[in-house]
């Protein structure tokens, strides 16, 4: 007996009815039917599970330079200069002194202490009245008047008898500075007799007539008083002052 052969076409027939029959009764319809949606289902999520993720190296995140920053960069690294600061510390850092400078400050406190030393020896001068037959003052009026009367007596008692016997005469101009005690200070010929006798003799008188009373007591407490007279030698041995 010999063996069956089956041909190729009814074997590929057996095989597709088989299918057939393995699929039948899958899903709810008798036929198959194309998906209504373009996409049969949500797309899976990635999960990243507990392991770190590895991340990639990229370069720092640039910073935009203010006008008074500069900015540098190298590799990973940034280092910003505030040139705004470093501007601020220059200024404030002091400049070298330059000899003319110092020459300058120099002179300028040699003058300051001059004018110091000149306003002390101001304040510290003595204050000085000047008074003459002019002086209407009433203070310093009655002290005159007392000066001129006892001058007169003390210098007709002792007028100089040289100019008696040579019988001169003649008028000068005297300046008797006194002190604040009535003792005299100083004593200036303004004008002269044009007799030397004569300007010397009221210059004795006077000493003989000293000390004087003090000073009168006013508020702005005079250190140095002064006073200019007139002398006259007259006929007959007569003094005056005037």
């Amino acid at each position: 007996m010999s063996p069956s052969w089956t041909s190729p076409t009814r074997k590929h027939r057996t095989r597709r009815t088989c299918a057939q029959a393995n699929n039948s009764g899958g899903g709810d319809r008798d036929k198959a039917a194309r998906p209504s949606e373009r996409a049969s289902g949500p797309l899976p999520t990635r999960n990243p599970g507990d392991a770190a993720e590895p991340t990639e190296a990229r370069a720092p995140t640039p910073r935009e330079a203010t006008p008074d920053q500069l900015l540098t960069t190298s590799g990973e690294t940034a280092f910003a200069v505030d040139t705004k600061r470093e501007q601020t510390e220059q200024k404030e850092r002091p400049l070298p002194v330059s000899d003319d400078e110092v020459q300058r400050k120099l002179e300028m406190a040699k003058l300051a202490a001059e004018v110091r030393d000149q306003s002390q020896a101001y304040a510290k001068r003595p204050k000085k009245k000047f008074i003459s037959s002019n002086t209407r003052e009433y203070v310093y009026a009655a002290y005159m008047k007392g000066w001129v009367g006892r001058v007169e007596r003390v210098g007709n008692l002792n007028y100089p008898d040289e100019a008696r016997r040579q019988g001169l005469h003649g008028e000068l101009v005297l300046t008797v500075g006194l002190n604040r005690d009535g003792s005299i200070k100083s004593m200036d010929v303004i004008k002269s007799s044009g007799q030397k006798l004569l300007d010397d003799a009221a210059q004795r008188i006077v000493r003989l007539a000293a000390p004087f009373p003090a000073l009168p007591s006013d508020k702005t407490r005079v250190d140095e008083l002064y006073i200019t007279r007139t002398w006259q030698f007259l006929p007959g041995n007569v003094l005056r002052n005037y």
